[in-house]
């Protein structure tokens, strides 16, 4: 690592000090953190991340580097073409804040250290920060913009990071299929519908290995033309309400009757195509151990999560119904219409990083999918 000093300056005054590493440049950003205690090459790489500066508070990070190729700095790819192990094929965060970066990593898929990795994709990061006291900073007065200063680089103005529309810059531009592998004989694959917000690699390759297709689609897709038997909308970053075009597609599809099933930021997009409104979380939701509780059975499911906005309940319209709650703060984590199949949860199913105790969720849906085609 170099040794260059650093120093992560918040919108209302808070200053943190401590040492760059990554790419040593100055960058904007809306400063967050996650309470996971690993995964962080998923949650980098988590386009709901787009454009934030992301904080650890777990204290070790970078002990298992990046698991990328040693040669040439860049992912590995599946079978279907998806990143093996990370959630899109760049690191989306503006920059990273941890206690201590670990600079010798020991694992058997580590290409390079998290800082070479991350000098290699442009983003900063500083360690030697108290984020103990930082993370109690943000949950005191919430999460708001702030900007990472290295010694020597360039300075820039704290409202440089805001990205006008977060979601269009992680979308495809255009559609995109994967073929699932063949069913038994006599069998048709479904054809999923994925409305991609921003989806993370492992939505995809979940949907892929259950024997469904997959139709990726830009956010803004009308979805005139594509033949689907279910829709997926996807997870993605910033306000729900900036996705009007999503918004609009999503209640014209309620019409039709096939199932619907949405992640995070598709629990927001279906809330407010079926009328109900969404509200700005004061520090958000972020990490691995986030307890959710099913309305009818009362069970309890340890979630992973990665969102800022939330649903309000008391707004969901006649023939709606909160399906799951948050056990901390009781904020709705789920959605379901009474009458149709039409559901999605705050939470991600797939869990990468993990748990992925609601994966049978997943299930579920492609259950609905398989029972309504001819």
């Amino acid at each position: 690592m170099n040794a260059r000093t650093a120093k992560l300056v918040l919108e209302d005054g808070g200053e943190f000090s401590g040492w760059s590493f990554g790419k040593a440049r100055s960058q904007a950003g809306e400063v967050v953190f996650t309470t996971g205690m690993a995964g962080y090459p998923q949650s980098l790489t988590d386009p709901s991340f787009r454009g934030q500066i992301l904080v650890s508070t777990y204290p070790l990070v970078g002990n298992y580097g990046a698991p990328v190729d040693p040669k040439t700095g860049e992912p590995f790819f599946d079978e279907f073409g998806i990143p093996a192990h990370f959630e899109s094929d760049t690191v989306q965060v503006a920059g990273f804040v941890v206690s201590e970066a670990c600079d010798r990593p020991s694992h058997f898929a580590s290409g390079a250290t998290l800082s070479a990795w991350l000098e290699k994709r442009d983003v900063p990061g500083i360690f030697g920060v108290d984020t103990r006291a930082l993370t109690c900073r943000l949950r005191e007065r919430g999460v708001m913009p702030g900007k990472i200063l290295v010694e020597g680089a360039s300075d820039v103005s704290i409202d440089s990071g805001v990205i006008p529309h977060p979601v269009a810059d992680v979308s495809p531009t255009s559609i995109k299929t994967y073929a699932a592998p063949s069913p038994a004989p006599g069998s048709r694959k479904p054809n999923i519908a994925l409305i991609d917000c921003g989806a993370k690699a492992n939505i995809l390759r979940c949907i892929l290995t259950r024997g469904a297709n997959v139709i990726r689609l830009p956010w803004n897709h009308d979805l005139t033309g594509i033949d689907y038997d279910g829709i997926f909308l996807s997870n993605g970053p910033g306000d729900p309400k900036a996705c009007g075009k999503t918004i609009a597609a999503i209640r014209r599809a309620f019409d039709k009757g096939k199932p619907i099933f949405g992640i995070c930021l598709g629990n927001q997009i279906m809330a407010l195509a079926a009328g109900a409104d969404t509200y700005k979380l004061p520090y958000g939701h972020r990490g691995q151990n986030q307890p959710c509780i099913e309305a009818g059975t009362n069970r309890c499911y340890i979630t992973s999560q990665n969102h800022g906005y939330a649903v309000r309940g008391d707004t969901l319209p006649d023939g709606w119904e909160p399906w799951f709650l948050n056990a901390n703060d009781n904020t709705v984590e789920g959605i379901r219409a009474i009458n149709a199949p039409f559901s999605a949860v705050q939470f991600h199913p797939e869990g990468c990083p993990g748990p992925r105790d609601t994966e049978f969720l997943i299930d579920r849906f492609l259950e609905q999918v398989r029972s309504g085609m001819p």
